[in-house]
């Protein structure tokens, strides 16, 4: 979840040259795992993205009720397009109760630390007494030796290059995109940052009670890149 609707639509269009889909069973067997003992009746996932780990969810666990929220009218589309309730809003605009939160592929790194602060109190807010909030946050190491440096691909139809750094806790990526259009191409440019968070920083914010904390990687390098975190109200 980027900070712009110009940003968000941009990485929607190249999401797919990322390697996220590559990476997703990895993390996503934490999640399903953790649903899976928890057993909520219904399941928020925040920042959505297209659906795909909503629909993975509920193929494995049969929830009953299954919502997403994302900020890319793109990506909520694509989410509906699934058959998956989805709308495009902000968490704190949202009402109602959740068995589970979930926060997915390093969302809450795209929170700044006064925004971070008010998501998670209407996460907390959120929640059902006793309901489960699951995320995965990028560490140290995720940002300063994985996330930084240049990245080119092209297929054909789209060359994307972003150029990336990170310093004082600040990540900062260029992304651009030139898409075939016609016989030429369309440039598109954004700068999409991140911020890093400790989990301790995560868990005094919320409020909610850290039931677990395990090192994911994700790239089969030195150390782990992420944490994948349980809190309980």
């Amino acid at each position: 979840m980027a900070s712009t609707t110009a940003s968000l639509d941009l990485y929607a269009k190249v999401e797919d040259l990322l390697g996220v889909k590559e990476s997703a069973p990895k993390l996503y067997a934490h999640y399903l795992l953790t649903l899976q003992s928890f057993a909520p009746t219904s399941l928020l996932d925040v920042g959505c993205g297209s659906g795909e780990f909503l629909q993975q969810m509920h193929q494995a666990l049969a929830i009953p009720h299954l919502k997403g929220v994302d900020l890319s009218p793109i990506m909520v589309a694509r989410t509906r397009a699934l058959g998956i309730e989805a709308e495009v809003s902000d968490l704190c605009s949202l009402s109602g109760s959740y068995g589970a939160i979930s926060a997915v592929f390093d969302m809450l790194n795209y929170l700044n630390p006064h925004a971070l602060t008010e998501f998670l109190v209407c996460v907390a807010s959120l929640l059902e007494e006793g309901g489960v909030f699951v995320c995965d946050i990028n560490t140290l190491y995720g940002f300063e030796s994985v996330a930084v440096g240049a990245f080119i691909v092209d297929d054909g139809d789209r060359f994307l290059t972003i150029d990336s750094d990170f310093e004082v806790g600040e990540y900062s990526a260029e992304f651009t995109l030139f898409e075939a259009e016609g016989s030429g191409f369309v440039k598109s440019q954004e700068t999409i940052k991140q911020y890093y968070h400790s989990v301790e920083e995560i868990v005094r914010l919320s409020g909610l009670t850290l039931l677990s904390c395990d090192a994911v990687n994700l790239y089969g390098l030195e150390e782990s890149d992420k944490h994948f975190l349980v809190l309980q109200k």
